[in-house]
């Protein structure tokens, strides 16, 4: 009469009737206030109605548990436990749930109007965990209801070998679960749960991905090579992840093309060429960790440079390498070996290292690194005469003996006279000039003139005024 809704009233008396154990009565009543969800694949476990229902059952049924105590027992929980054992959600020995009616009504209940989630939750609350991954296969349920019922519930829990004992019995190859498996990696991923991901990884035979996991356990956190020393383990497990994942390419290239569309692909080649940079990264550690221990290193930058990085990084790595070392020559060869695995800028690494060598004044040190370039075999003419240029660009500070001795191991006349006018040493500048060929001898000593005009060096202009 009062036109109120009615919803409120039928779910009490559909309480009353399952609290008076009336299951058949409680049926017709909640039928009349409980809807199915809109979308059975929602992220919740449904009404907060039918919520009630599943935890009043759930709670009016415990589990049966035995023990050595029982003739403990009062006549009065005797009692009470013969009377509810027939409903009772009794705990095989498996730790399955026998099917009673209790148990059975649970599951009406949320097949009638709870969501996807609520039924997977319900099971894997019983540890009826195969069920819960059949009904998420059967249903085909988005992988956001198998991260929030299934995987969260089972690695908190110290189920995850469970879950992937199951997995792999359901389903051998896997690939009904892919989509759900690398739902799980990501979600792992954005957590930082690393050891669990990796794990993960391993149980899916994605040894590619398992191999970018190592990566990171490798370099993660580390302030020193000394650090990277102790964690050359990792480096290991890259290539054994590497190579199993190349046998089982040309294993299954050899036979029907095979598809594994969950696991990450890489071509043969691309395999190899990270397998090098493996070996290489194990010399570059072994390197870098004995000049540590030794107290030869001298470079502290902010971030640790490796060659799991982009070019500018394994660029760090080739100065780091030279620079390192009791001297230049003894880190040359495996800074060599980067620069031509990766195709590396090789002058902009000489010349880093020459500008570094200036700021620590080592300026022998700079003429032992044009040596080594040029007995490389792969250097042009100019490459060493570049070097110094560049350094010269930068400093103006150079004692004059150790300038003049760079300038002079210079290749190219022309390039030893700009060398002298970025010094303002004009009348060296004028020195080389006057030996070059007539014509040419003429425009240069020209441009020393003007350059000694504009400084006010009245010597040199006289100078070259006179020759001219």
């Amino acid at each position: 009469k009062s036109g109120l809704d009615p919803g409120g009233a039928w779910h009490a008396w559909g309480m009353a009737c399952l609290k008076a154990g009336n299951l058949s009565s409680a049926r017709e009543k909640f039928n009349r206030c409980l809807k199915p969800p809109m979308d059975l694949n929602q992220l919740n476990h449904g009404s907060r109605l039918v919520q009630d229902v599943i935890q009043y059952l759930e709670s009016t049924v415990k589990p049966i548990l035995i023990t050595d105590d029982d003739y403990f027992t009062t006549l009065r929980e005797l009692e009470a436990t013969l009377r509810t054992r027939s409903l009772s959600l009794e705990m095989m020995c498996e730790g399955k749930i026998q099917h009673n009616s209790y148990y059975q009504e649970c599951l009406f209940y949320l097949h009638s109007y709870g969501t996807n989630l609520a039924i997977i939750s319900f099971y894997m609350r019983h540890d009826c965990m195969r069920e819960a991954l059949l009904h998420l296969l059967n249903k085909e349920s988005p992988s956001e209801v198998f991260i929030e019922g299934i995987f969260i519930p089972s690695y908190e829990t110290g189920k995850l070998h469970m879950l992937e004992n199951l997995l792999e019995t359901i389903d051998p190859g896997l690939e009904s679960w892919g989509v759900y498996l690398i739902a799980a990696c990501k979600y792992l991923q954005r957590k930082s749960y690393y050891h669990i991901l990796y794990e993960l990884q391993q149980f899916m035979k994605d040894h590619v991905r398992a191999a970018m996991t190592c990566i990171r356990f490798f370099t993660h956190g580390a302030k020193s090579y000394t650090e990277l020393g102790g964690k050359q383990t990792w480096l290991l497990k890259i290539k054994d992840h590497l190579k199993v994942y190349l046998q089982e390419v040309s294993r299954s290239s050899g036979r029907k093309k095979m598809t594994f569309t969950f696991r990450k692909k890489m071509s043969a080649t691309d395999v190899s060429r990270h397998i090098n940079t493996v070996d290489l990264q194990m010399e570059v550690t072994k390197f870098l960790h004995q000049c540590e221990s030794s107290g030869t290193s001298q470079m502290t930058g902010s971030s640790l440079p490796t060659l799991f990085g982009n070019n500018n990084m394994k660029m760090d790595v080739a100065c780091k390498v030279i620079l390192e070392g009791k001297n230049i020559e003894e880190g040359f060869g495996i800074a060599f070996r980067v620069l031509q695995d990766f195709q590396l800028e090789a002058t902009e690494v000489y010349s880093k290292v020459a500008k570094q060598l200036v700021k620590q004044q080592k300026y022998s040190e700079i003429r032992q690194l044009l040596k080594c370039v040029n007995e490389s075999g792969v250097a042009t003419k100019n490459d060493g005469d570049n070097i110094i240029l560049n350094c010269l660009n930068e400093f103006k500070s150079i004692p004059a003996e150790d300038l003049d001795n760079l300038i002079q191991d210079m290749d190219s006349d022309e390039n030893k006279i700009q060398a002298y006018v970025m010094c303002n040493k004009l009348r060296s500048a004028y020195l080389v000039s006057v030996k070059q060929e007539k014509a040419r001898a003429v425009q240069l000593v020209q441009q020393v003139r003007q350059l000694a005009e504009s400084s006010g060096d009245d010597v040199v202009k006289a100078i070259c005024a006179q020759w001219l």
